[in-house]
C-alpha cells in the first residue's frame, strides 16, 4: 500500500512511502505481546480456580464427616483422612493449607443439634515465579472455603 507523505523539503512537494511487509511483523510484534500475558493469566486463574475448588470440597467434606461422625475422636480421624485425599486429588501444598473446626453453640465436636463450622484456607503459588529474592513467597494467592453442616438432634455418641 502506497500513501502519501508530506516532504520536510517544501520544495520537494509530497513523495510515495512504500509501507509493503510491515503488516506482517507488527502482526507477530504485537501478538506476542498479547498472546504471552493471556495465555500466563489464562494458566494463573486456572491453578487458582483448581486450588479453590479444592479448598471447597475439603471443606464440605470434613463438615459432612464430623456430622455424621459416631464421636470426637472419629471426626478427627475422619477430618484428617479427608484432608490428605483432598490435598493429594488437588494437588495442594499440604504446608499451605489449614483447617478451622468451630462447633455452635460452643463445646465438643460434634453434638446433638450443633452447627459444624468448617474453614479450610490455602495458599496459592503463581505459576513460574522464580524462588529469588524471596518471590516464591511474595506471589501467593490465599484461597479460602467455609461449609457449615447441622448435626442431627438425634445424633449420640456411640
Amino acid at each position: 500500500m502506497r500513501r502519501w507523505r508530506a516532504s520536510t523539503d517544501r520544495a520537494r512537494g509530497l513523495e510515495w512511502q512504500d509501507d509493503s511487509g510491515s503488516a506482517a511483523l507488527e502482526f507477530i510484534v504485537v501478538g506476542l505481546l498479547l498472546l504471552v500475558p493471556l495465555v500466563y493469566l489464562v494458566i494463573t486463574l486456572s491453578t487458582v480456580q483448581h486450588q479453590s475448588l479444592g479448598a471447597e470440597a475439603a471443606a464440605r467434606h470434613i463438615a459432612r464427616a464430623i456430622s455424621t461422625s459416631s464421636g470426637s475422636s472419629a471426626a478427627d480421624d475422619r477430618a484428617h483422612r479427608i484432608l490428605a485425599s483432598v490435598v493429594d486429588e488437588y494437588g495442594m501444598d499440604s504446608r499451605a493449607v489449614t483447617i478451622d473446626v468451630e462447633c455452635r453453640p460452643a463445646g465438643e465436636c460434634p453434638q446433638a443439634g450443633a452447627l459444624v463450622v468448617v474453614t479450610v484456607a490455602a495458599t496459592v503459588s503463581l505459576p513460574l515465579v522464580p524462588d529469588v529474592l524471596g518471590l516464591d513467597r511474595l506471589a501467593r494467592v490465599p484461597v479460602e472455603a467455609t461449609s457449615v453442616q447441622k448435626v442431627s438432634r438425634t445424633w449420640s455418641e456411640g
